[in-house]
């Protein structure tokens, strides 16, 4: 679980509901469920309209996995492919074959099934290439799915502010509802614009920082891979990796502490 995002979103949504008890306003004037089947079910029908079911499924996974799933640390793929380039520099390619099993990411995976089945180094950093750009794409869609709703929910929330009005105008014989009626009419606003900047948009811009992660994450691995397949000493190989790990690195980003084993 990232701590990160749920504070996040837990202070986000606290700082709305703590500002409008300090006005002195009520909770309950903010909490309209025409309001919220409006924006919520609007932004939901046109996000569905503009992205394959795929796209959509995916999305979902992908915000989950920011909540709940615990990304891969390049240092922690590392150390994992050092060692795997011990046990073949020790006992031989073969012997990787039984350590398939205990690999945990995929992608790594997929590698060391090539060098145990004797892919050429160029013809495994040819596939494992190929797999990184198709899964760069496809998850990609991903946050392009909450970027679209974030951009959606504003507008769908004038227009839930609109529906209100004009049902509050219908109400003008009674002049004492109308300030209820458009105070209410205008928390379809409050919805959208809140749930595209509280929600929908920090979970696009976290979706593909979690990429941009898994992406360096994939370039180490095709760098280690190879670099197994050629044999290379496996603390050259942990210096390489770390090197190379390094220039990746947006400037400015700090690198994780590592226990040096």
């Amino acid at each position: 679980m990232d701590p990160a995002a749920i504070a996040g979103l837990i202070l986000g949504v606290g700082a709305i509901v703590g500002g409008q008890v300090l006005e002195g306003g009520r909770i309950q004037s903010i909490l309209q469920p025409t309001a919220a089947l409006i924006v919520l079910g609007g932004t939901l029908g046109a996000t569905t309209l503009s992205f394959p079911l795929a796209d959509l499924l995916r999305a979902i996974r992908l915000a989950m996995s920011i909540f709940f799933n615990p990304s891969v640390t390049p240092e922690s793929l590392i150390s994992e492919i050092v060692e795997l380039a011990n046990t073949m520099r020790k006992e031989g390619v073969l012997a990787l074959e039984e350590h398939l099993s205990t690999i945990t990411h995929p992608f790594l995976r997929a590698g060391i099934r090539y060098a145990v089945d004797g892919f050429e180094p160029a013809m495994t950093r040819e596939l494992l290439e190929t797999d990184l750009t198709v899964q760069d794409e496809a998850e990609e869609a991903g946050a392009k799915v909450f970027e679209a709703a974030g951009g959606y929910a504003p507008t769908v929330g004038i227009l839930g502010a609109v529906l209100g009005l004009i049902h509050t105008m219908e109400s003008l014989n009674d002049p004492s509802k109308l300030g209820e009626g458009i105070a209410v009419a205008f928390v379809a606003t409050v919805y959208g614009v809140g749930s595209a900047n509280l929600l929908f948009l920090p979970i696009a811009n976290k979706i593909k920082r979690q990429l941009a992660q898994a992406r360096i994450c994939k370039e180490v691995i095709i760098q280690g891979v190879l670099a197994v397949q050629e044999g290379l000493n496996p603390r050259l190989l942990q210096e390489k990796l770390r090197m190379y790990l390094a220039e990746q690195r947006p400037a400015g980003q700090v690198q994780a502490p590592e226990n040096e084993g």
